[in-house]
């Protein structure tokens, strides 16, 4: 145990009552250093030690690269970043210090301390000569206390995986990258605590090791043999860090993934300026040296050779914001020459578009319009700091069996930072955050789904299981951030994320005649914050199937013969089995026989991460126009005040679409074409959600709003019916009777039989006979 003494012996025959003159803890020694024993506490200065060899080779490459070193926000900041790479090329300082990297793996702590000490001496150095300049004659050098300076090790390479992370490794530095899902609360740490001793006061200092309670064995004065001491708090010797404990998980790529285990993670433990240099849901590479302690669960079964394995962190690089703890240096994702150049080969294809929306999720056969609109959700839009939200939301309705749940798994893995969550499995907290209480009856805040996709996408299967879960939602879908205020915490979390939800209709079929908001049951306030809604209908189409099963087949032989079949398959016309053609819909289609080199999803994610870091673009004045001439047009269809109108939200959509759209051309301005693009994918999604059974498409409908209500005609037919049913006491008419109910309310429609069967499968009219049908609203 190291002890350090604070002051001279002093024989026990002294009385109790008088307390030991204390001085200075740290002893200045002869040295050129100062700050020697703020490092080296109990190692004595000599001159052509090793050490003293390694402080000054790190001397003289400050002084060689002054100019990257700001010693005025050193000395405020306490730390500064070292970079390795500048300190492997440097041929000066290999040559004084050969063993340097194996040093700096083997023995980490004396090695920074090394680095810390001569930036200490620098920073000291320029202190001194700024109050030389302002001294006076004849007036004595006052001293100058710096507190210790700690160096932060950046591109500590390589970046190991957790699952590597094993005994071997103790005691030395690594490099791990994560997610951070758990962030506790700042405490203070004891490094060094002052005793004093119960019978003869003499004072003396112990080191606290990795933060265990470690008390003096004997007293310091000669011939006391006390063994009590009390320690003191408030003494100038009791040296206190702060500190702060946060967990890291793994993150894994595709090809590393093990089925059925839950991600592994580390506890890592930060001090003084890296306090606070990551929130939950941020993802760092934290390079620190790997140590043990004694796990509490095993502490209370007397079990005290079970160790926990934990990383003190040296330095914090955040990818989010682009900033290391400590330095301002932007750090974000990494691009190697290969990736620019397969970028370039990309954005030079000619129908970019086209490939774009095809490679994503190749096997699924059509949706190429769905593809499209999510394509458009990935890039996202231009940030703007003044207004709202940048990134879109998309709905994908449909029957079972349609290839959904395939699309979104395609997203979450192209997408930077996609999760993929499945609604029936998760709860509020999970989507959210989750307030975790931590020893000591501190709460700590676990990111959920939400927050760690921040910046990326997060895919929602099952949207209708979930039934609680969609309160969660509203705030992060619009404000893009996420509060809580539990158990006295108050907190705002960011959750800058784009939304793809998959859904299946209640009951398994979707109606026709009923609206989105009816075959969801979902409230319209989730609903309107959905920029683009698709419906996926399963209807039977005799060219459309034979192109399907010859696709699903042909992924299931081999893509020989699926080329085969597309030329055999060639005769068939290449119309598309939807009822409305959109020139846009078939450009996008493949044609039969036609070959196309899909791009993979690796390369794919690259593109789509340089696109949303380097590209902002702004719309021009051509495709504005475009944009408002299309919300004018559909502001003029929502005359009737039964309906809920379009709002300034669809506008803010089709903004949003259009810039996202330029994006995924690498262009800062979106031209004319895009817009009218945008306009086509708006056109289509609203055309399945306005349109009612009979096929036309009827703006009175609200994609929000129930199905009756927004038709008058429905609603004043089925009330003058139940006023007759009432009057008669009988609920079952004929055809002939509803004709005169119809003709007595002035009700014109153009197929009668079809209005009476819209209202049957609505569940107002019971078909009892072929000319017979009961009110089902009335009780007789």
């Amino acid at each position: 145990m190291s002890t350090l003494f604070s002051g001279p012996n002093v024989p026990s025959t002294q009385p109790h009552s008088s307390q030991i003159q204390v001085v200075d803890m740290f002893q200045s020694i002869s040295s050129p250093y100062q700050g020697w024993k703020l490092y080296f506490p109990q190692e004595a200065y000599k001159e052509g030690f090793t050490t003293v060899n390694k402080v000054q080779a790190m001397e003289k490459f400050i002084k060689k690269n002054s100019s990257l070193y700001s010693y005025s926000a050193i000395e405020e900041r306490r730390s500064f970043s070292v970079d390795l790479k500048s300190l492997r090329n440097d041929s000066d300082f290999t040559s004084l210090w050969p063993t340097f990297e194996e040093d700096l793996c083997d023995i980490p702590e004396h090695t920074i301390n090394c680095l810390g000490l001569a930036m200490h001496q620098a920073v000291l150095s320029v202190l001194q000569s700024e109050v030389k300049v302002q001294l006076q004659d004849k007036e004595v050098m006052p001293p100058i206390n710096l507190p210790s300076i700690r160096a932060r090790i950046v591109n500590f390479e390589p970046i190991i995986q957790l699952k590597n992370l094993k005994s071997m490794f103790f005691g030395k530095l690594v490099s791990v990258r994560g997610t951070i899902i758990r962030v506790g609360n700042i405490k203070l740490l004891c490094v060094w605590m002052a005793f004093q001793c119960n019978i003869c006061h003499a004072v003396q200092c112990v080191k606290q090791p990795e933060g265990f309670f470690s008390q003096p064995t004997k007293c310091i004065t000669e011939g006391c043999r006390a063994k009590s001491f009390t320690p003191l708090h408030s003494s100038p010797f009791t040296q206190t860090v702060n500190w702060q404990s946060v967990r890291l998980q793994e993150i894994l790529a595709d090809d590393q993934r093990e089925g059925g285990r839950v991600p592994r993670s580390v506890e890592c433990e930060l001090t003084e300026d890296l306090l606070d240099s990551c929130i939950p849901g941020d993802v760092v590479t934290i390079t620190g040296i790997v140590k043990v302690r004694n796990s509490e669960e095993n502490a209370k079964k007397k079990v005290p050779s079970m160790f926990l394995m934990y990383i003190e962190a040296v330095s914090v690089v955040n990818s989010k914001n682009q900033t290391h703890a400590g330095c301002m240096k932007g750090i974000g994702i990494e691009f190697n020459i290969n990736d620019y150049y397969a970028i370039q080969e990309i954005h030079s294809q000619p129908d970019l578009f086209r490939l774009l929306v095809n490679s994503l999720c190749p096997a699924i056969y059509g949706h190429e319009m769905v593809k499209a609109g999510l394509l458009l959700a990935l890039f996202g839009g231009s940030f703007h700091y003044t207004d709202g939200r940048s990134d879109p939301h998309v709905l994908v309705v449909g029957d079972p069996g349609l290839g959904k749940s395939q699309m979104l798994q395609a997203c979450a893995n192209v997408a930077p930072r996609g999760v993929y969550v499945c609604g029936n499995t998760s709860t509020a907290t999970g989507l959210t955050v989750t307030l975790t209480r931590e020893a000591g009856g501190n709460y700590a805040l676990e990111a959920g789904a939400l927050v760690l996709a921040d910046q990326g996408c997060c895919c929602i299967d099952e949207f209708d299981k979930m039934t609680s879960q969609h309160q969660a939602l509203l705030e992060a879908m619009e404000q893009q951030s996420i509060s809580i205020a539990k158990a006295g915490v108050v907190c705002s979390l960011p959750a800058r994320t784009s939304i793809l939800a998959a859904a299946n209709p209640t009951g398994g079929h979707y109606n026709r005649a009923k609206t989105v908001s009816e075959n969801l049951r979902m409230g319209p306030a989730l609903l309107s914050r959905f920029d683009l809604v698709f419906i996926l209908l399963d209807q039977p189409n005799e060219q459309l199937d034979s192109l399907l099963s010859e696709h699903v087949m042909a992924l299931h032989s081999g893509i020989k013969w699926r080329g085969e079949i597309q030329q055999q398959s060639g005769a068939v016309s290449d119309c598309s089995g939807e009822q409305i053609e959109q020139p846009l819909y078939e450009w996008l289609k493949l044609r039969p026989g036609e070959t196309m080199d899909f791009l993979p999803h690796q390369l794919f994610r690259k593109y789509l991460m340089y696109a949303r870091k380097y590209v902002q673009p702004r719309l021009t004045q051509s495709s504005a126009s475009v944009l408002q001439k299309f919300y004018l047009d559909l502001r003029c269809h929502h005359q009737s005040s039964d309906c809920t109108p379009i709002t300034t939200r669809q506008l803010e959509s089709l903004i949003r679409l259009t810039e996202a759209r330029a994006k995924l051309e690498l262009r800062e301005e979106a031209i004319e074409k895009d817009a009218q693009d945008v306009v086509e994918i708006m056109k289509y999604s609203m055309v399945d959600t306005l349109s009612d059974g009979i096929g036309t498409v009827d703006f009175q409908r609200s994609q929000n709003g129930s199905g009756t209500s927004s038709r008058n005609q429905g609603k004043i037919f089925i009330t003058a019916l139940q006023q007759r049913a009432e009057a008669q006491c009988r609920s079952v008419f004929s055809i002939q009777e509803l004709k005169e109910v119809a003709q007595l309310t002035r009700i014109k429609v153009s197929d009668f039989h079809g209005f009476l069967s819209t209202l049957n499968v609505q569940g107002f009219l019971l078909k009892k006979a072929p000319k017979l049908y009961q009110l089902l609203t009335v009780d007789y």
